[in-house]
């Protein structure tokens, strides 16, 4: 990759992930006072471990949890959050301040579902790597 464009794509990485920051900061200094958790957050995809919790959250929400792929944001080892990569409304614990992860499951999951040349050249090359073994 080119030294420039690696620089620019760097850039712009570095300027939605302040974004994102900004955008939590400021919806946490908004709404009534809250203490965010001191425990490390993780985001990841869901697994079929995670549908008891996925069900717990929907039904807390008061809402049924579709079938498909979702990004979670797991802290202590239970999942809090959830956001459908397919688009939809998040769901969150009410019991537990998560207003915080939401934008950080909103980025990754654009991360995840963005078209980029680059990453249809990469899963091109899985596949056919895949397809050898």
């Amino acid at each position: 990759m080119h030294p420039i464009f690696r620089e620019d794509m760097l850039r712009h990485s570095r300027h939605e992930l302040d974004r994102a920051v900004r955008r939590a900061y400021v919806m946490r200094e908004s709404g009534p006072a809250r203490t965010v958790p001191a425990d490390p957050v993780v985001l990841r995809l869901n697994r079929i471990q995670d549908e008891i919790e996925l069900d717990t959250l929907g039904r807390l929400e008061g809402r049924p949890v579709r079938e498909g792929c979702f990004v979670v944001a797991e802290i202590a080892g239970q999942v809090v959050a959830a956001l459908p990569l397919d688009g939809g409304k998040p769901f969150a614990d009410p019991f537990r301040p998560t207003a915080h992860l939401l934008p950080l499951l909103e980025l990754r999951a654009k991360q995840l579902t963005e078209y980029t040349p680059r990453r249809a050249r990469l899963m091109r090359a899985a596949a056919r790597a895949f397809s050898r073994a």
